[in-house]
């Protein structure tokens, strides 16, 4: 009876937002408070997170429920199963027009596709998100960690690494610049940690690969003693996958280095898929349908492949025919990354040069789609609504 009869309060809200708007809130709250509160948590965790906002003004008792760790992780973790990832696309703003608001976020008409607009100068480059959470790396200004949902925002100090930059500059003209920023979560401990791992020889310094971590927990960056095994190949964004982070690395064999961010040691994984010592350009690692995957250019073909975690083995998902998409991707550009996969059979790629396009492949049909063309720089990623904070 109590599953039938929330089931047919959430409908009801449903139609009740069509007719009335933001007047069904105050309905629907007011008949949730006729249930027992263990149930009203099970109907809570399935409204998505625009909803539960509003909702925190109903009482203090359902401010700490939905501000709970436990509610935020089942509320996330629900809406991977219903509804899987959206797609988040980081516009970057040096003058932003007037009507954006600092970390304000915009949605397009689709129902999986955002944008969120940041009007920080200097910002380079957008290093993913993990559990909603989405990190920004700047030069001259403090590195930041936002909730494009929420629109909560923290920031975190320079490195060691940035300081070295601001003061020498970066070692553009040696054409060796091979530093980059990692963001995940712990999963065992819950802590989040941004990750540098770069060449420090390109410093003057010692050492040829140095991992700095900050950790949250302490709002301090340290040096780890482990380091790297290999230098990682240029221009490489790592990626975050169940509680590691992940890059190519730069040496004959080019294989996949991980950085475990609870034991905080580096590990070989495998020997990648592609031939040795490919152009940085051409090849990419992401995350795709819950699975770490590699792709290559080679044109006019790119081909994906997923990793068996358990055997450690490249599986061929696809190969893609370029020639369909010239010329909304640059030829000579970087290879185009693919960011989502639905249906098992519609895959989103978007393009990594200057205002390239989002595009729809059906893996079936071998049909292209544009999705979104972009009016300003910025990155697209994978990303799941969440109610998070650090």
């Amino acid at each position: 009876m109590l599953k039938k009869r929330h089931g047919s309060i959430l409908k009801r809200h449903g139609s009740d937002k069509r007719r009335r708007g933001s007047s069904s809130s105050s309905s629907l709250s007011v008949e949730l408070e006729l249930l027992p509160h263990d149930v009203i948590e099970l109907i809570l965790e399935r409204l998505p997170v625009e909803s539960l906002r509003r909702f925190r003004s109903v009482s203090k008792k359902w401010i700490s429920t939905i501000d709970s760790p436990r509610f935020q992780s089942r509320q996330l973790n629900l809406r991977r199963q219903s509804r899987g990832h959206d797609l988040l696309f980081v516009a970057y703003y040096e003058d932003p027009p007037d009507d954006v608001a600092q970390h304000a976020l915009g949605s397009s008409s689709s129902c999986i596709y955002r944008t969120v607009k940041f009007p920080f100068p200097n910002v380079l480059l957008c290093y993913g998100s993990c559990d909603g959470l989405v990190c920004f790396f700047c030069i001259h200004t403090p590195n930041v960690v936002v909730n494009p949902a929420t629109r909560w925002h923290r920031s975190f100090p320079f490195s060691s690494l940035q300081r070295l930059i601001i003061d020498k500059g970066p070692p553009f003209a040696s054409g060796d610049l091979t530093y980059e920023l990692g963001f995940g979560k712990d999963k065992l401990s819950g802590t989040y940690k941004p990750v540098w791992l770069y060449n420090s020889s390109e410093f003057g310094l010692d050492n040829v690969t140095t991992c700095e971590v900050f950790d949250f927990s302490t709002h301090s960056w340290r040096n780890l003693v482990a380091s790297s095994p290999y230098p990682i190949l240029r221009f490489q964004k790592p990626v975050y996958f169940d509680g590691s982070l992940y890059w190519l690395t730069d040496c004959v064999e080019t294989k996949v280095l991980s950085f475990d961010l609870h034991t905080e040691t580096f590990q070989v994984i495998c020997k990648t898929p592609f031939a040795d010592a490919p152009r940085p350009s051409n090849v990419v690692l992401f995350i795709l349908d819950d699975c770490l995957c590699a792709s290559e250019k080679t044109w006019p073909t790119q081909v994906i492949w997923s990793l068996d975690s358990s055997s450690k083995t490249w599986k061929q998902m696809c190969s893609i025919d370029l020639t369909n998409t010239f010329p909304l991707f640059d030829r000579y550009g970087p290879i185009p990354l693919p960011v989502a996969i639905l249906e098992k059979n519609k895959l989103y790629l978007h393009g990594r040069n200057y205002l390239e396009p989002l595009m729809l492949h059906d893996l079936n049909t071998k049909s292209f789609e544009v999705v979104s063309t972009p009016t300003t720089p910025g990155d697209c990623i994978y990303y799941f609504e969440s109610l998070f904070s650090v």
